[in-house]
């Protein structure tokens, strides 16, 4: 068996744990690099993604960088295409990130875009 790095043994956890409680809720998964930070919500039943955004969307692209205010705009954007597709309730898939800054940064403004979890 391979040896897994600490980051992917809490990846492994957290989508573990999300899948016991999701009860059939599309999930919020979020991928942040030292550049962009990209979200997408995808219903696992299906195997479908919903919904995404990103900070490499043609509109964010040149203004936004790695910073908390575009990770808000991305959960903005986020919650507005999760309305037209229908959905308001979610789990949360931090993707073995640590809920903090700009990870945090889009939760809230998905929360206020009107997505609950």
């Amino acid at each position: 068996m391979a040896h897994l790095t600490p980051f992917e043994k809490r990846r492994q956890r957290v989508r573990t744990a999300l899948r016991l409680r999701a009860a059939g809720r599309p999930r919020l998964s979020v991928h942040r690099s030292g550049r962009h930070i990209y979200a997408q919500l995808i219903d696992d039943a299906a195997g479908k993604t919903l919904a995404a955004a990103s900070t490499l969307d043609k509109d964010l692209r040149g203004k936004t960088g790695a910073t908390a205010s575009a990770a808000a705009e991305v959960g903005k954007r986020l919650a507005d295409a999760a309305k037209k597709a229908g959905v308001t309730q979610i789990v949360f898939d931090r993707g073995g990130f640590l809920f903090h800054g700009r990870i945090k940064a889009l939760a809230d403004a998905a929360r206020e875009g009107g997505l609950e979890f």
